[in-house]
């Protein structure tokens, strides 16, 4: 009861305010999940941000590092010559 009081608040604030536009009002929902999941997270001593950020963009490296080997490999199979 209390979680969706306080989304019924801030969206009762965001009428007030008039943001009425369906870009605004969206940015503005994904904001406030965005915080209530930091909340969670934060609740629940997993990482800290920036730990989190530094792991994700290594992940990211390690991706894209995979998809040009993959590329790569593809590239340099050929098929033999029949003599």
């Amino acid at each position: 009861m209390k979680n969706s009081k306080f989304v019924f608040d801030k969206l009762s604030k965001i009428f007030e305010q008039g943001l009425v536009t369906s870009k605004d009002l969206g940015s503005e929902i994904l904001s406030i999940l965005r915080s209530k999941r930091d909340e969670i997270v934060f609740r629940m001593k997993l990482t800290s941000k920036e730990e989190f950020e530094v792991l994700s963009k290594r992940v990211d490296n390690l991706e894209k590092k995979i998809s040009l080997l993959q590329k790569t490999s593809k590239k340099k199979i050929k098929q033999a010559r029949k003599s």
